[in-house]
């Protein structure tokens, strides 16, 4: 086993790996740029060195100076986390020729399914489905508009090097293609680096269903069931589930194989994401590999009792998987919500900025990925992603109502979060009952604002929803939850007595949305206050 490893992220996923190397008695290096000098992760590891300023060019993409902190603390593994270099095969080849183990598949296999190119073709050899499209990188405008016009509109440009929804741009007839493509390579180049395009048919609503696997060094691969990934803002998941509402046991077994199958035929080690589409008629497509620890890692990690983490390390270590792919069981039900420093009601603007106070919540099934603290300031240098609240539950409607107590305790002041339209969404109707797709919360979050300003919603808790973030955005602005609780008592008191008046019957009435917002406003409040 590794005696220390150099964590080559921040924020959250490196907590989640410092806490890992922890319990396996494993020495945990730090790396920070100068935005992240008073990061929790810095404060938590063993040791922490500075990597550079603030831009991540010049701080976390710098293998030159990974490398160099790896030697100076003799680290004998690295954990790249996700995003920043966790995909790039220059990274694990620099730790070959360092003598140090990269915990993570090998370069050649990562070039081989991490380019989305390189795995559809890899896929069509093994007989798993693809998306229709062209699997090659496009050379230019021109080449683009006849291979668009052959694969027939709508269809979706995506960047080679891809992930995370940057360099995606969906084309619906020929006169947005140039737009489209300037926007998408550009994107792809600052994101990725390499600026190379490739076209694929756009699926009307289909689901994104992914499915995680295991792969040791032995020849043992596994998978560990999929995960529901549909509700995206803008091609970015923002909640994610395990299992999927729709999938049954001969699709996930036939979804896992494949996988599977890829994996083998591109030989690949350590953990791993094949990601699919799922359309009407329930046929899955094969979309991509990501040769990585996923975001949403612990919905598995919630339903099937393993680590990953561990197993990545221990994997990666030469240890074979510990189980065979008869001995996973799936146990309940988990849903994470990404919880980012950001406005939903003006654009989704990154809401930078100093945390006043937090109050995290707790409880039967509750778990809050996340890297913060009161005091800390939220830089603007990098992805607002605060932390991942997952609930889990028997099954999805205990998930569910276990989250929507969660997302009711959850309290961040000084900076603005996502964690009301997460109130929202959970309160949907058409989320309670599974009816999602990928462009599901697009359409989603432009339909209640026309209905809230109409008087009405689709469902009146998601209207309840609205004002309960305006709520809480406003206290923020005004800066005393006190007004907040004795306005919404006023209005409390006001309905119901104009309810009383009427004769109705309280029992045929929701709870006041008024009341639960004085509620809330009360439990915000500082302690003495």
């Amino acid at each position: 086993m590794f005696k220390k490893i150099l964590i080559a992220n921040r924020g959250e996923i490196a907590i989640r790996i410092l806490r890992a190397c922890r319990e396996l008695g494993i020495g945990a290096v730090a790396v920070f740029s100068e935005a992240d000098r008073a990061s929790l992760h810095v404060r938590l590891a063993d040791e922490a060195y500075p990597i550079g300023p603030s831009p991540s060019r010049e701080s976390y993409l710098r293998i030159d100076k990974l490398m160099d902190v790896a030697r100076r603390a003799d680290c004998d593994a690295l954990h790249p986390g996700y995003g920043f270099l966790a995909e790039n095969p220059e990274l694990a080849r620099a730790c070959l020729a360092a003598g140090i183990t990269f915990i993570g598949p090998a370069a050649e296999a990562m070039e081989q399914m991490g380019s989305k190119t390189a795995a559809r073709q890899l896929a069509r050899r093994a007989g798993v489905p693809t998306v229709p499209g062209v699997v090659e990188p496009i050379e230019g405008l021109e080449k683009a508009s006849q291979l668009a016009r052959g694969t027939g509109f709508p269809v979706l440009l995506k960047a080679v090097a891809g992930g995370g929804g940057k360099g995606m741009r969906l084309v619906t007839g020929e006169a947005e293609l140039p737009a489209a493509w300037r926007d998408a390579s550009s994107e792809a180049l600052n994101a990725f680096g390499d600026p190379r395009l490739y076209i694929e048919k756009y699926l009307d609503r289909p689901r994104h269903i992914e499915i995680q696997i295991l792969a040791d060094q032995h020849g043992h691969i596994v998978y560990l069931g999929e995960r529901e990934c549909s509700v995206q803002r803008r091609h970015q998941k923002v909640i994610e589930e395990a299992p999927s509402p729709v999938v049954d046991a001969p699709l996930r077994r036939a979804m896992g194989e494949a996988a599977v199958k890829l994996a083998r035929a591109g030989g690949y080690t350590n953990a791993g994401t094949v990601e699919f589409l799922v359309d009407a008629a329930r046929n899955f497509y094969f979309l991509e590999v990501n040769t990585r620890l996923q975001v949403e890692h612990p919905v598995t990690e919630a339903i099937t009792g393993l680590d990953l983490v561990k197993l990545q390390v221990r994997i990666a270590a030469g240890e074979p998987l510990p189980f065979a792919q008869e001995d996973v069981a799936l146990r309940g039900h988990a849903i994470e919500c990404r919880l980012y420093a950001e406005d939903p009601d003006n654009n989704f603007f990154p809401s930078p900025g100093t945390i006043l106070a937090r109050r995290v919540p707790s409880g039967p099934g509750i778990r809050l990925d996340d890297g913060v603290y009161p005091g800390w300031t939220v830089p603007t240098e990098y992805d607002p992603l605060l932390g991942k609240l997952i609930a889990w539950g028997a099954d999805r409607g205990e998930a569910l109502a276990r989250m929507r107590r969660a997302l009711e305790e959850y309290y961040v002041s000084g900076i603005r979060t996502n964690a009301g339209l997460f109130r929202r969404i959970l309160a949907d109707a058409e989320f309670a009952r599974g009816e999602i797709h990928t462009r599901w919360l697009d359409e989603w979050l432009k339909a209640p604002a026309a209905a809230t300003e109409s008087g009405s919603a689709r469902d009146p808790r998601a209207a309840a929803g609205v004002a309960g973030a305006k709520s809480e955005h406003a206290a923020g602005r005004q800066g005393s939850v006190e007004d907040a609780a004795l306005l919404a008592a006023a209005f409390w008191h006001l309905s119901k007595n104009g309810s009383s008046s009427t004769g109705g019957s309280a029992a045929e009435k929701p709870e006041s949305r008024w009341k639960l917002e004085g509620r809330r406003a009360q439990l915000d409040r500082a302690p003495g206050r």
